[in-house]
């Protein structure tokens, strides 16, 4: 039974520690949408996702209201969109048609994005997937609400180090194209190693092949909740420090399965996962950086950093995993430096670097993301810092990614403003020494030994 004291803590929760919902994402297959002519592909991928997805805006809106828990975002992920426009796209501008029809299709639905167009190239290249990845700098810069991203490595596959080398190049060229709005092209597109494909948070959400026709997931955050939670136990032991967040990501998680639950029934599509991931926003309050001092830092980047940042992940997972069946997608802690003013003013304040960013991502979520660095970053360097997150994750069997924009005409210590969730970062510097040897070396990185598993 759900008694008052726990009604009025999750108030509390949602109005004084900024809890919210902050996606329900319909992953939709669009692989019964893929047809030998371009235009019937484009027609078929409109229809279905305006039939399966017209009610998701009302729908998480009237769950907010009603149940007084903001659900912030609502989106979609398809199939990756290489398998879907392999039969019919035969150079890079057939695949941006089709990234103008998954927008033209979120601006009808009044969905914030729409994520999948992207590759999955773990292992090797098709031609379209080639094509696809080349498209991506026109597709980002002619639409407003698409989501790309691409899978390079797997622990069981390795690195394909051909496909590292050439995502630098688009990384550089996606700015370049969207450079009159400070590069934000590049905020929009991610690349990952061992991708999940039930993720709902983006810019790297997918619906993977292994899923059903049409599927829920819902992603909640609570940074706000467990900073302000491990204010009142300030200076206690570890265990008890532990217990406490454990406890309270599994209340926030059962608000998620509440709500992943009730869009499920209305939209009659079945319920997929829960991610619970603590990401935070540019809005004071709602900071992973904040819960790292509160531990005890004086900043994100000092000693003992990474000890912390592993802890707070394996007690939120712990936590979520108590509170409901099907935890998934990433499920943990983000670090996004643009939208965590915390991780801002350790930047500003010297205590963060690039190297210490790395570093935290062996024991967290994702890796380094939303992360500004100067324009004239060579797309080589760039590559290699694809490759040192891929390795983390291909090692340790988790997922890693980059999401980095080189601004064009900025440079060290410049700010750029993207506005809205994306936030606002300062331009880090990236280590000077080149990697350009290394990284035009041709064909892949072999999976490690414990990959053979089977």
């Amino acid at each position: 039974m759900i008694d008052i004291s726990e009604v009025l803590e999750t108030n509390k929760m949602v109005s004084e520690q900024t809890l919210d919902v902050r996606t329900i994402t319909i992953g939709i297959s669009l692989l019964d949408c893929a047809d030998r002519a371009l235009k019937t592909t484009c027609d078929n991928i409109y229809a279905k996702l305006t039939r399966l997805a017209k009610d998701l805006v009302k729908v998480g809106d009237d769950i907010g209201r009603e149940f007084g828990v903001p659900v912030v975002n609502k989106r979609i992920s398809v199939t990756p969109i290489a398998l879907v426009g392999a039969a019919c796209c035969r150079r890079p501008a057939d695949f941006v048609r089709i990234a103008k029809t998954l927008d033209r299709a979120a601006k009808k639905l009044g969905v914030n994005f729409v994520g999948g167009y992207s590759a999955v190239v773990s292992k090797g290249m098709t031609p379209a997937d080639e094509l696809l990845i080349r498209s991506i700098p026109e597709a980002m810069a002619v639409t407003e609400r698409l989501c790309a991203s691409v899978n390079v490595g797997s622990t069981k596959t390795g690195i394909d180090m051909d496909a590292v080398r050439l995502m630098g190049e688009i990384v550089k060229e996606t700015a370049a194209r969207t450079k009159d709005r400070g590069s934000i092209g590049c905020a929009k597109l991610v690349i990952l190693c061992n991708a999940p494909d039930d993720n709902p948070f983006m810019a790297g959400a997918f619906h993977g092949v292994s899923e059903g026709d049409a599927v829920i997931n819902v992603g909640v955050s609570g940074p706000g909740v467990v900073h302000a939670v491990l204010k009142t136990i300030r200076g206690a032991d570890f265990e008890t420090l532990c217990e406490t967040i454990k406890k309270t990501a599994f209340k926030i998680t059962r608000v998620g399965q509440l709500v992943a639950q009730e869009a499920s029934k209305r939209l009659g599509i079945p319920f997929g996962i829960i991610d619970l991931s603590l990401a935070p926003t540019p809005a004071v309050g709602d900071s992973v950086a904040d819960i790292l001092r509160e531990i005890g830092l004086d900043h994100p980047g000092a000693p003992g950093t990474t000890a912390a940042l592993a802890l707070l992940n394996d007690q939120v997972k712990k936590g979520g995993v108590m509170a409901s069946s099907y935890v998934g997608g990433l499920s943990g802690a983000f670090i996004p430096v643009s939208e965590d003013q915390g991780m801002i003013d350790a930047v500003n304040a010297g205590a963060l670097t690039i190297e210490k960013l790395e570093a935290m991502t062996c024991v967290c979520s994702v890796g380094l993301d939303m992360i500004a660095i100067p324009g004239d970053t060579p797309a080589t360097s760039i590559a290699g810092l694809i490759a040192d997150e891929a390795a983390i994750g291909m090692v340790n069997q988790k997922t890693t990614a980059v999401r980095v924009i080189p601004v064009a005409g900025k440079k060290v210590g410049d700010t750029v403003e993207f506005g809205g969730l994306l936030g606002h970062a300062p331009v880090m510097a990236v280590n000077p020494f080149s990697c350009a040897a290394m990284i035009n070396r041709t064909g892949r990185i072999p999976a490690p030994i414990h990959s053979f598993k089977n």
